[in-house]
């Protein structure tokens, strides 16, 4: 079965974009390197950002009233930004992501995905307009040459430069 399956997912993998008037990298969609910040593990989310392989970025911050130790010494004098609230953030989210017509999320970390769906849902049924997106977690990024290890946009941009 597999023998079958792996090549009909690859021709339709080049197949649906070109359907849908995109080439295939297209069909993939801008990639966006995302890396956040939280509180402790499952804590509350403090950071986020993404980084677009042409160079746009986009980052936010959220108050964190009590920080777990040591996320106040690493993390808390890294921010360099003042906090928004959770609306702003995801009105931000959302201006950001409308410059894209599909878009690849990468991520180094399966909780930044789940944190960046979290900030996509704002209600029972409710969720921002985004342009479709694909969602991959790998495991050869990671942001270890960040210049800022711990803040989520010098994270991410690492993530970046390690992919390219």
């Amino acid at each position: 079965m597999l023998k079958f399956v792996a090549p009909v997912c690859a021709v339709l993998a080049g197949w649906f974009p070109r359907f849908m008037g995109l080439s295939a990298r297209e069909g993939l969609g801008m990639r966006l390197y995302i890396d956040g910040e939280w509180n402790s593990y499952k804590g509350d989310l403090i950071s986020m950002a993404l980084v677009a392989e042409d160079g746009r970025e986009w980052y936010e911050v959220l108050e964190c009233r009590n920080p777990d130790p040591w996320v106040a010494e690493h993390v808390m004098p890294k921010l360099d930004k003042q906090p928004v609230t959770l609306d702003m953030m995801r009105e931000s989210l959302r201006v950001f992501l409308e410059q894209f017509k599909t878009v690849e999320i990468i991520a180094d970390w399966p909780e930044d995905i789940e944190r960046f769906c979290g900030l996509l849902i704002y209600g029972p049924g409710l969720r921002i307009a985004t342009p479709p997106l694909v969602m991959v977690v790998r495991r050869d990024l990671n942001s270890g040459a960040s210049l800022k290890p711990h803040q989520a946009l010098a994270d991410a941009r690492a993530m970046l430069a390690m992919d390219r």
